[in-house]
């Protein structure tokens, strides 16, 4: 067997959560997006951040943290009053987790303000960014969403209206984008080519437009879904009602991140026609057709292996088992202050349920194996509570290669799958067996979707690759040799 390659765990991050909001008339918007942004605060819990437009008005409040951390009522009651609201949660695939890179990012120009929110990640930020620089633009984050911003602005001094601006825009950005963004009297979604990212529209009972990265954000303030922006879509709602601009619809083959349904979408959502709680199962049903074994008890770890579970089971016959309590009161704030603390992370978070798994034969389902540190931590627990046999299976392909379109695995020295077998991993992690997910069944997941991106599997990238992909490639140290002004 070749050198046992065990990386320092880094889980799988999410991508962002945007939203927006617009009414006809002066409204409490902010909570609306408060809400909203509670219930897509699984795609990233870095930061978050609303502005108000209060016809013409900019009035915004963000920070790090979670929404409830970042939003105090006195915090929320502070944006006031307003027709549009964008807000915006964060795991970044570009630039680091401070303050200064906190969205929606807002932009003053002369033609008016622009507040704008990005789900996604550039493939061509470098070049721009470096365009925009040697032109004298002065950036004051590192991230590719100030990019986008710069090149819409830019455009709009050559423009009659912000959608024109947004279109021309689009010529010249790559990679992955759903877009909401608030001109000082109109809020517009807009969804890359190839449709990399969910972005959805609804509308609330007084009429109100709603766009979302998710359908349960529209769910969760009681919105109604309407339809999802289709890849290469420019929706505008204003006074005079909503509008689409589809000139740039059907200049690609749709690629939707086929992880949305994998791992990083509520399983109550809706993505684009198809249930990610049904998809989640149907991984399940064809892990079991692809690899069965004689077990006991089938059991998923919390929460995104749950549904595929159960698929698992159904499939195959073998019972269902709750065989984790997750601790629910561990979040992102948690700090673990000792070395032995930091490797017993998981078992703080999991605690396996003895009667479930004790002397059993167990077939474990979880979404994926990044590094293998978790994973193997995982299977440790249910060995100490005395499971006798246990079968990994994983609801995804192996991680072999970089995503450049949201998802943090930018660094392919670090994936475990890309430098040991099956066989290997299965020995490494401490599995009985290991099983994972076809790339050919992983594209039947999500029965009324079709075209997505598998690229992070071996699947093939749908854009050309990025010159510099790093998540810091625009932040370095002077003794990495980059030009500086001394």
């Amino acid at each position: 067997m070749a050198e046992a390659r065990i990386f320092p765990e880094r889980h799988l991050h999410e991508e962002c959560g945007v939203f927006g909001v617009y009414s006809k008339s002066t409204a409490d918007v902010a909570p609306l997006a408060y809400y909203a942004l509670y219930a897509l605060q699984h795609r990233g819990q870095e930061s978050a951040g609303i502005v108000v437009n209060d016809d013409g008005l900019f009035n915004g409040f963000r920070d790090t943290g979670l929404v409830s951390e970042v939003f105090s009522p006195e915090k929320l009651a502070s944006l006031g009053r307003g027709n549009i609201a964008v807000g915006h949660v964060r795991y970044g695939t570009t630039g680091s987790d401070n303050k200064r890179n906190v969205q929606p990012i807002l932009v003053n120009h002369y033609k008016g303000r622009m507040a704008l929110a990005h789900n996604g990640n550039l493939t061509n930020s470098h070049e721009l960014r470096s365009e925009l620089e040697q032109r004298g633009s002065i950036f004051h984050t590192t991230t590719d969403s100030e990019v986008i911003a710069y090149i819409i602005v830019q455009e709009r001094l050559q423009c009659d209206s912000i959608e024109e601006a947004i279109s021309r825009a689009m010529g010249r950005i790559q990679g992955a984008y759903s877009l909401v963004i608030s001109s000082p009297s109109k809020l517009i979604a807009v969804r890359d080519v190839h449709g990399f990212r969910p972005l959805c529209m609804g509308r609330m009972p007084d009429g109100s437009v709603i766009f979302a990265s998710e359908s349960c954000a529209i769910d969760a303030i009681g919105g109604a879904f309407v339809r999802d922006i289709e890849p290469g879509e420019i929706v505008i709602a204003d006074r005079s009602g909503v509008r689409s601009l589809r000139d740039h619809c059907g200049r690609a083959e749709k690629s939707l991140c086929v992880f949305e349904f994998i791992y990083f979408s509520r399983p109550d959502s809706v993505v684009d026609g198809s249930s990610v709680h049904v998809a989640r199962q149907r991984a399940g049903a064809f892990l079991a057709l692809e690899h069965p074994v004689q077990a006991d008890v089938v059991i998923g770890v919390p929460d995104s292996g749950l549904d595929a579970a159960l698929g698992y089971a159904r499939q195959s016959g073998i019972p269902y088992g709750i065989g984790f309590v997750k601790n629910k009161y561990i979040g992102r704030t948690f700090i673990s202050p000792t070395q032995t603390m930091r490797e017993n992370e998981v078992s703080i978070k999991l605690s396996p349920v003895r009667s479930v798994v004790e002397g059993k034969r167990v077939v474990v389902i979880d979404d994926s194996i990044v590094r293998g540190t978790t994973c193997r931590r995982t299977l440790d627990l249910l060995r100490a509570a005395g499971a006798k046999e246990l079968h990994m299976r994983v609801s995804a392909p192996p991680f072999v290669s970089p995503c450049y379109y949201g998802i943090d695995i930018d660094d392919q020295s670090k994936l475990i799958a890309a430098h040991h077998s099956v066989e290997e991993i299965a020995q490494i992690i401490g599995a009985d067996s290991l099983g994972y997910l076809s790339i050919e069944d992983v594209k039947k997941l999500a029965d009324r979707t079709k075209g997505f991106c598998t690229a992070c599997f071996g699947g093939g990238y749908p854009t050309a690759v990025p010159s510099v992909g790093a998540k810091d490639r625009f932040e370095f140290r002077i003794s990495e040799g980059k030009e500086q002004e001394s």
